[in-house]
């Protein structure tokens, strides 16, 4: 079993990137939150790894922090969440955002995930609202549900800013065309504290379904 990775990083694509450690270059499946993460290639990189073996295949999850690693240990005890789709969950936002709308019951926000259903979202609040507030709660982050944040006023952008062409490229990874992606940015609202996680999540919920 492969339980981490460090090496150089030596290519990405959509959802998935190459690190080459010692010459053997791993293909690594990885969501949008950790891509954003990761060094651009030709640096060194370290991932922490889940490994999936079944029958004819031996699949690599990365995650570039513990937080996601554990969200992801969870997801994949839910009923019909496996790794693929754990990964494309965590996508939809940062850990801890998830981990709030888990906790919160918030279904509008984890439908609003591209890939993950009312069904799925039930199951994953009944089965995972403990944990998830535990975790919540040994990462130091709250617990209140993030649609009941208070949010300060926004602002319409301007110029492109430069934290939207790391969330177009991230769109762009994740299987929307280029075009797509910066239709829905033109839209987007972004308020000067915004984080690249925050506006990636609010672009999921506006691209074309």
């Amino acid at each position: 079993m492969i339980g981490r990775l460090r090496g150089t990083l030596a290519e990405r694509a959509a959802g998935k990137v190459i690190v080459d450690c010692g010459g053997v270059g791993y293909v690594v499946a990885v969501s949008a939150h950790t891509a954003l993460a990761l060094p651009i290639v030709g640096e060194t990189v370290t991932l922490r790894i889940h490994t999936q073996v079944s029958q004819d295949r031996i699949a690599l999850y990365g995650f570039a922090s513990d937080e996601e690693r554990e969200l992801f240990d969870a997801l994949i005890t839910v009923k019909n969440v496996g790794p693929a789709l754990a990964v494309v969950i965590l996508s939809g936002s940062t850990p801890e955002a998830i981990a709030q709308m888990i906790v919160a019951g918030d279904l509008a926000g984890l439908t609003s995930i591209k890939g993950l259903g009312k069904k799925g979202a039930e199951r994953i609040v009944v089965d995972l609202r403990e944990k998830a507030d535990y975790m919540l709660a040994s990462w130091g982050a709250s617990g209140t549900a993030v649609s009941n944040k208070v949010v300060a006023a926004v602002v319409p952008k301007a110029a492109r800013d430069p934290r939207l062409d790391e969330v177009a490229s991230a769109l762009v990874n994740l299987g929307w065309r280029q075009p797509e992606a910066d239709k829905t940015l033109e839209v987007l609202e972004i308020r000067p504290e915004s984080t690249v996680e925050e506006l990636l999540r609010d672009a999921l919920r506006a691209m074309p379904r």
